[in-house]
């Protein structure tokens, strides 16, 4: 099943963000929450990474609890990375804290108080059925041989990526990013042909560009992984 909307929410606002999920849901349009559809036995911060990457748009409920929560602003991060469309859903009066500013800053935001809020439910899903209605098709299409003409050749099969290195890697930018570098280096590693390649792609995951430059030295230079760095 395809969940187009990622919910996001800080734990003191599960009841609204079920509530909200129950509306948007009854209009068709799936959404993807947690803790309900992650799998048992699985990796909670693999299952939201992907799951951020997959949806179309983040419904954030935004309080003054998600306004302080490390996760929320993680997920918000993600979302960005991601290029996923975020829209804050303010269920009170609160701006955001510096920390999620800096991501939002240049976001629609949608109002949703004072209660009840059943309104507000209403203009947020006639909201998303716009935003995720589908584009007009194409007038005319172009003639088999013309789409087929340029396709590109199929690239090489790639060597298996040296293990100690790709643990290395992964341990190097978990001094950057903390324990989802294991999931994202995973990732990765399952398409990507040589250890450069894997370097270059897993870089991209910094803030800054001084960041991505220092990684990739501190890689290349073999320089030895701190004991801070898990």
């Amino acid at each position: 099943m395809e969940r187009n909307i990622f919910v996001s929410y800080s734990q003191p606002d599960y009841g609204c963000a079920m509530e909200l999920v129950a509306r948007i849901e009854a209009e068709g349009i799936h959404c993807w929450i947690a803790p309900r559809d992650i799998a048992p036995s699985t990796d909670w911060a693999a299952e939201i990474i992907d799951a951020i990457a997959n949806s179309r748009t983040m419904v954030l409920v935004f309080s003054a609890s998600s306004n302080d929560s490390p996760q929320v602003r993680r997920e918000v991060e993600r979302a960005v990375h991601k290029q996923v469309n975020i829209l804050p859903f303010r269920i009170e009066n609160v701006l955001p804290s510096k920390s999620l500013e800096y991501f939002l800053s240049a976001q629609h935001w949608m109002d949703a108080f004072p209660p009840p809020r059943e309104a507000h439910y209403a203009r947020l899903c006639n909201y998303l059925k716009a935003q995720l209605a589908p584009s007009p098709a194409p007038a005319a299409h172009a003639p088999l041989e013309e789409a087929t003409a340029h396709v590109a050749a199929p690239p090489p099969a790639s060597q298996p990526l040296d293990t100690a290195e790709v643990l290395r890697i992964e341990r190097l930018l978990a001094g950057y990013i903390g324990p989802i570098a294991k999931h994202l280096v995973k990732s990765a590693a399952c398409h990507a042909v040589s250890l450069e390649e894997l370097v270059r792609q897993v870089a991209t995951e910094l803030e800054t560009e001084t960041e991505r430059h220092e990684f990739t030295r501190r890689w290349r230079t073999h320089e030895p992984v701190s004991r801070a760095e898990p």
